[in-house]
């Protein structure tokens, strides 16, 4: 008899092991899966400010009700028309250099150093590596069809389902899905920035080169045998073609075939509602920083028509990002060191204090 209740007690003492062993790894999931919650009072949330960003901006959007969304070194801001509101110095001290808008209308923030963060209006949740994501540096961020929410940054890729991440590994010219949980002892110099679905369902990933997902393998692709260099931006146009614009200029593919445009560097790459393309480039042995309109009309010319909008004659420091067409036609882009700009067809105008007209 004193065997037999012995016998319960170890049975009962191992249930109760493994109890606590299923409520630790189900706690744990969780908290990977649910990312940290930031409360705070949503009437406080954030700062009026008389200016935009002071600092480097790297991305522009417009959300559904017209407000317009600003990622910088200096916090988000958002400008609804007649003044702007600092949304993250309460939040994070980060820099920030990605913003989404996804179909729900709630706000997706990329970071250097300290994730992703997810805005519903009322209240904030940071996710970061501990959540699963890939690395903390997000320098882009995408939603596609499926309403999956895509992370580039350094190492590779994570996609998030609402629930889960998946995440894709950068290695010298390949990608692949990472399905053991692996951690990268030694970064790619260059990580994936954008990051597009196109109409046939395929993921293209810039980074050191250029890569499509078909959802099962990576394509790696090259021009005259050689990889594509440093792709800091990707597009598909309203006709279905893919332009890539990094180190080795700004290029199109048509499915088959690769044209190339410039030789310049290229870093951000925009069509707008007329098909007209937009580029940020770097003429370097000139010095000069431009922002340029393709005329739509003249693309399948051997020499298309190109306006130059914008130069500056300040190296680096006169760089471009983020080109955005807003719904009055204005054309607004953050700059290296004047904030956030837009140009209404005329003149340019810059945010950054007093409102320079250029």
């Amino acid at each position: 008899m004193k065997f037999l209740l012995i016998k319960e007690i170890m049975k009962c003492a191992q249930v109760y092991a493994l109890l606590l062993m299923f409520a630790f790894f189900t706690s744990c999931g969780q908290n990977r899966k649910e990312g940290k919650k930031i409360m705070i009072n949503s009437e406080t949330i954030g700062v009026i400010t008389a200016h935009g960003p002071k600092r480097i901006t790297r991305n522009v959007i417009q959300d559904r009700k017209g407000n317009i969304w600003i990622a910088a070194f200096d916090d988000i801001f958002r400008y609804d028309g007649k003044s702007f509101t600092n949304i993250t110095s309460k939040v994070s001290s980060a820099r920030f250099f990605s913003v989404l808008e996804d179909r729900k209308g709630n706000l997706w923030f990329g970071s250097i150093g300290a994730g992703a963060y997810y805005y519903d209006g009322k209240s904030f949740t940071n996710f970061t590596t501990r959540e699963g994501l890939l690395d903390n540096a997000v320098g882009s961020i995408y939603e596609d069809k499926k309403g999956n929410i895509w992370f580039g940054g350094s190492g590779g890729a994570s996609r998030y389902d609402g629930k889960s991440f998946r995440n894709y590994i950068l290695d010298g010219n390949a990608m692949y899905e990472d399905k053991n949980g692996e951690t990268i002892p030694k970064r790619q110099l260059y990580g994936v920035g954008p990051i597009i679905e196109d109409k046939n369902g395929g993921f293209w990933f810039g980074a050191g080169g250029v890569f499509r997902y078909d959802g099962k393998s990576f394509t790696n692709f090259t021009h005259n045998g050689k990889p594509f260099k440093n792709v800091r931006s990707i597009i598909e146009d309203k006709k279905g073609n893919i332009w890539l614009g990094g180190a080795d200029g700004l290029w199109r593919y048509n499915g088959s075939t690769f044209t190339n445009f410039t030789q310049d560097f290229v870093g951000h790459i925009y069509e707008d509602r007329k098909g007209n393309i937009w580029t940020s480039s770097q003429k370097a042995n000139e010095g000069r920083c431009v922002l340029s309109r393709y005329d739509e009309k003249s693309l399948t010319d051997k020499k298309p028509t190109v306006t130059e909008i914008m130069s500056k004659h300040e190296g680096n420091k006169g760089m471009i990002f983020g080109i955005l067409e807003a719904n009055d036609g204005s054309i607004w882009f953050g700059t290296m060191v004047d904030g956030v700009c837009r140009y209404d067809g005329k003149t340019i105008a810059c945010f950054k204090g007093k409102q320079d007209q250029k």
